[in-house]
């Protein structure tokens, strides 16, 4: 076999790359292939921050297969389009790309196939690539995927991993292949200020670093909100720079009750995925119906602007709100507590919450941020649909000192100490010496509406 394409999708890497492996050991010459899918654009899914982050992706995947002998070829269009493109620019025998949840790639997928496979051509797609352990390798004798993660989570644990797979050191390109120039971060608007860098490299030197001195104080830390003490991975997963498999075998190799926090993390993101492919209207319809009569944006619009801009009056949401508008990401604590508040006391649909989210996060995963979103609104997989996450006890449970509100908050940094969560307490002239707007709701009046809504009182 002379030829080979490679299409990278969320997998912009290679090391343990098995669409790459299998084409490299089946062919003379490859051709690793990115394509700008505009059903993404129209979708709305190619958000600034994400789009830069996809710019240093793949500029650094194509330095690192110039090391090598080869190049990354770039085209933009329609995806299935463009594939067969260069299918029979190079008269490739195969196409090797990753397997997908998401109902549009699942779509993508099966027009490829079919295109293909009419002009006598093959579509291999590889498990185990963007996740972990593959939807539907684990599933009960009931269903078609797990709706809990616990008894997901024992069977995950027990599965055995494949071997990490090393990346290539040469690939050979077929000549005369055209190639759209490859995208800047520079040249894109809209950013958030502190959007942090992409790429395989990055990637790697972060995980390493973390693996080195930080994932030991995971399990005690992962939850202070100042202490930030997370891996700040997900952005690689999602643009599949590091490996899940690898991440696995890795934090394994490390041990210790840190690891084993860190390993259960990766095992919910493969949980929600599973979910996902089982269930793919669950991007934009409830997973399990509670009938909630949503607040409409018209009803609720102030204040879910309020919300947006980090104006809420309550200072934990607040600062979490910003932090996501400044850095493209959010501590996981912060996307809790901010998507409960919204859903549940602010009684807005989850989908409004999920969109704003995906408009910034960097690390904004459909399969993730919506089944999040979903488990938060109590239409999901939580076994506890009607929790509701107080914002003042959260804060001072996970910012006992105030630091991470100081941090976000600037106009609340003169109270010290725990004060800082509530700041409507403040008498006379020392509350009018803080510019800082009131609550947008009495917590105890949306607690009552909330459960009145869900037919508890």
């Amino acid at each position: 076999m002379n030829v080979s394409v490679v299409l990278f999708t969320s997998d912009l890497r290679l090391h343990d790359h098995p669409p790459l492996h299998a084409a490299l050991d089946g062919s003379r010459t490859v051709v690793p292939l990115f394509v700008r899918d505009r059903a993404v654009d129209r979708a709305g899914f190619a958000a600034p921050n994400r789009l830069a982050f996809l710019a240093d992706c793949l500029r650094d995947l194509d330095a690192g297969l110039r090391e090598r002998g080869g190049r990354l070829v770039h085209r933009s269009g329609d995806l299935v389009d463009e594939v067969c493109k260069v299918v029979t620019e190079t008269d490739a025998d195969e196409v090797h790309m990753a397997a997908d949840v998401s109902a549009h790639a699942h779509r993508r997928e099966e027009r490829l196939r079919a295109a293909l496979e009419s002009d006598g051509r093959r579509l291999h797609v590889h498990d185990e690539v963007v996740t972990a352990l593959a939807p539907g390798a684990v599933t009960p004798a009931s269903s078609d995927h797990f709706a809990v993660f616990t008894p997901y989570f024992r069977r995950w644990e027990l599965y055995h991993q494949r071997p990490v797979l090393g990346a290539p050191r040469a690939v050979r390109v077929p000549e005369g292949i055209g190639s759209e120039r490859l995208p800047v971060r520079g040249e894109l608007s809209g950013l958030s200020p502190a959007l942090a860098a992409g790429g395989e490299r990055e990637g790697r030197k972060r995980l390493t670093a973390w693996l080195r001195s930080g994932v030991h104080a995971y399990v005690d830390g992962h939850d202070d909100l100042a202490g930030d003490a997370t891996s700040r991975l997900s952005p690689h997963l999602h643009f599949g720079t590091l490996s899940a498999v690898e991440l696995v075998h890795r934090a394994r190799k490390a041990g210790g009750p840190g690891a084993e926090a860190f390993v259960r993390q990766l095992a919910w993101r493969d949980f929600h995925h599973q979910v996902l492919a089982a269930r793919p209207a669950a991007s934009q319809k409830d997973l399990r119906t509670r009938n909630d009569l949503w607040r409409s944006p018209d009803s609720a619009g102030q204040e879910i602007e309020d919300w947006k801009a980090g104006l809420t009056g309550y200072p934990v949401v607040d600062a979490a709100m910003r932090q996501l508008r400044h850095e493209g990401w959010m501590h996981n604590r912060g996307r809790l507590l901010t998507a409960s508040f919204l859903a549940k006391t602010l009684y807005v649909d989850w989908r409004v919450g999920a969109d704003h989210f995906l408009s910034l996060l960097v690390d904004g995963d459909i399969a993730n941020n919506q089944l999040n979103w979903q488990w938060v609104a109590g239409t999901g997989t939580d076994s506890r649909p009607n929790r509701v996450l107080n914002p003042v006890v959260q804060g001072k449970r996970y910012d006992p000192r105030g630091a991470y509100v100081r941090r976000w908050v600037p106009e609340l940094e003169g109270l010290a100490g725990a004060a800082v969560h509530e700041p409507w307490k403040l008498k006379g002239p020392e509350r009018a010496a803080y510019d800082y707007p009131e609550p947008v709701v009495d917590l105890a009046d949306a607690l009552t509406r909330f459960r009145h809504a869900r037919g508890r009182v």
